[in-house]
């Protein structure tokens, strides 16, 4: 039993001992996936706010540059391809990312294979590191059940700030972006005239891609109901679809190999309403505080990918029993006929933007 005597000097032991020592450089890494380098853009906006002192390297790819701007970060540039490729080019890396800086702490935020030989190196040379904590196995066992019906899991932005907690910050959850606060853009699309619509129905998965025919009913009643719609793509048979609508409709332009991504970004920041899938397009929206109405079919926002910031009740879904069938919509659908997206119905979701933009 502890006596008050010992507790009060326990107590006075503590307050007498020396704030711990923070880093005063740390470097962040993550290479991919795109919506999931977007989130950390969330991370850092809040963490820069807390310690604008302390100084911050993202280590990503350059193509993603985009999401960091304005935010006072530094970004080193990792290019996979050649200089940063195979067993060499992670030796390069860890050079590049230590020469000329006095890095005293490294974030993982992928714990990806080449992360982890990097965060190994990191700690070999003396820095502190902390990694993420994907939640992979509370994932899994929300796979295959209402996950809707329990307890969101946390949040992939919020697990980014555990790991920068992790190393002995401390600071709040970022707060979500607000239109009129967020970084002034110029529209790459001219003078806007009327209302403007976005729409993302492409994914890496087919599980989370709108199926086509439902996708060109959709641009339709867009095309009727907006002074103009913009169809956010890659390339290959996306940008043939959107090129497609583009030829159709006088008021519908494909932005695939018209803007860039930072361009792509600047045009979301100006539009009035995204319509997305669970995809890159939603994060981006995200970092300009677009509305979005966004479309799950295989994957599930309470497993902690919702755009950060936006409100489950603008998601559009099919309470089904399957749902979701796997965490990142990578799975094979079952029967075969993705009920869960033909459930929402381009009337549903041209209701819904209409309500967005009205509201």
């Amino acid at each position: 039993m502890v006596t008050s005597s010992k507790k009060a000097k326990n107590d006075e032991k503590k307050q007498n001992q020396k704030p711990k020592k923070l880093p005063r450089h740390i470097a962040v890494m993550r290479l991919s996936a795109m919506g999931d380098v977007a989130m950390m853009a969330h991370t850092l906006r809040a963490f820069v706010e807390a310690y604008s002192d302390v100084r911050v390297t993202v280590v990503t790819r350059k193509l993603f540059v985009p999401f960091f701007e304005g935010l006072g970060v530094e970004v080193l540039e990792v290019d996979t391809k050649s200089r940063h490729n195979g067993i060499k080019g992670l030796w390069r890396l860890f050079g590049d990312i230590r020469r000329g800086r006095k890095i005293d702490a490294f974030a993982d935020l992928h714990s990806s294979v080449r992360s982890r030989v990097i965060r190994w190196l990191m700690r070999l040379s003396g820095c502190k590191v902390a990694s993420i904590h994907k939640g992979r196995v509370e994932k899994w066992f929300r796979v295959g059940y209402n996950s809707h019906n329990g307890v969101p899991l946390k949040h992939t932005v919020v697990r980014y700030c555990d790991v920068l907690r992790e190393l002995g910050f401390e600071f709040d959850d970022p707060t979500p972006v607000l239109r009129e606060q967020s970084v002034k853009r110029e529209n790459p699309m001219g003078e806007k005239k009327g209302r403007w619509i976005g729409f993302a129905p492409f994914s890496a998965h087919t599980g989370k891609t709108y199926p086509e025919d439902m996708s060109r009913q959709l641009v339709e009643l867009f095309a009727a109901d907006y002074e103009q719609v913009f169809i956010h793509s890659g390339g290959g048979s996306e940008a043939e679809f959107a090129q497609q609508m583009e030829a159709k409709y006088a008021n519908v332009v494909a932005l695939n190999g018209k803007v860039k991504l930072a361009g792509e970004l600047n045009l979301i920041a100006h539009l009035d309403c995204v319509v997305s899938m669970d995809s890159l397009v939603m994060h981006m929206a995200s970092l300009t505080g677009t509305p979005v109405v966004s479309v799950w079919g295989a994957t599930h926002p309470a497993l902690g990918f919702l755009g950060w910031g936006y409100d489950e009740r603008n998601v559009l879904q099919a309470d089904m029993p399957c749902r979701p069938c796997s965490v990142y919509g990578d799975k094979e659908c079952k029967t075969g006929d993705y009920k869960c997206l033909r459930a929402i119905t381009p009337q549903m979701v041209a209701d819904k933007v209409k309500e967005m933009v009205a509201g």
